[in-house]
């Protein structure tokens, strides 16, 4: 699933494309929004929240699309082909006159009104690529289930929005923590929370996600994909494993000697 800041860079791309001009077209490729008739609303914006997307029209209307695991917006210009995969994979086409925006395999399609937006995304937590984001309610939220392990409450979009296993591996790492430490034991949470959102804001405005300040390919990241590797601190392999039960479990990955814990599990055989 994308972290926040792709999602961030998607909506400043829609937004840049789209905002201030009539749809000449509109498709909702689902069942529930088939018949809807958008042609003619405006596109007044497309922000993000966590990793969801709004782009808000005129009329009081929002379209709301998640991209979960291999959804993807691209944008064209009228005459130009579309290259994002097969015609029955699109979920969503928003046309101007002068640029498409075409939708492939978003895992939501929505439409809301615009004053009820927190029916899609009122769950979640306070978002960390939000310029006014509220960092102690999301300490609060992640403090309100001590015993649960750092790296999997991370994840918990209801808790803080915008981290994905990357950033949280990373953050992680940077902050020598375990990531089966409960959240009980973490003493400086609200330091992770900084490191995290500091990192997503790095990177925001690009594609790339660097967090070692080098974006050289292998260069680029501490301790994810690098299964095996010596650690770039202190030369121990790296390891990984899955982490949490469902819809939390992910891969996690964490160099076993600096930041070790005497009841770590072992890695599995990935």
């Amino acid at each position: 699933m994308p972290e926040g800041d792709t999602v961030w860079l998607v909506a400043r791309r829609l937004d840049e494309a789209l905002s201030g001009r009539v749809l000449t077209r509109a498709e909702l490729r689902v069942p529930r929004h088939a018949t809807a008739d958008l042609v003619g609303r405006e596109v007044l914006a497309t922000v993000p929240r966590g990793k969801h997307l709004l782009t808000r029209l005129s009329g009081d209307v929002t379209l709301h699309t998640h991209l979960r695991m291999d959804g993807m917006w691209h944008l064209y210009r009228p005459d130009e082909r579309w290259r994002g995969g097969p015609d029955h994979v699109v979920r969503a086409v928003l046309a101007t006159a002068d640029r498409v925006a075409v939708g492939y395999r978003l895992g939501e399609v929505d439409l809301v009104a615009t004053g009820e937006e927190t029916r899609v995304v009122g769950h979640l937590g306070p978002d960390l690529l939000d310029p006014e984001v509220d960092l102690d309610e999301a300490v609060r939220r992640l403090r309100a289930e001590p015993q649960r392990e750092i790296g999997v409450a991370l994840l918990d979009q209801r808790a803080v929005a915008g981290i994905g296993t990357i950033y949280r591996s990373e953050t992680l790492f940077l902050h020598r923590l375990s990531p089966f430490t409960p959240v009980g034991e973490v003493d400086d949470l609200p330091a992770v929370l900084a490191t995290a959102r500091r990192l997503l804001g790095a990177n925001k405005a690009h594609a790339s996600q660097a967090t070692t300040g080098d974006p050289r390919r292998g260069h680029e990241h501490w301790v994810v994909g690098r299964r095996g590797r010596p650690c770039r601190r202190c030369g121990t392999p790296i390891r990984t494993a899955t982490q949490g039960a469902p819809p939390y479990d992910r891969l996690t990955t964490w160099c076993p000697s600096c930041q070790a814990r005497p009841s770590d599990p072992a890695s599995d055989a990935r």
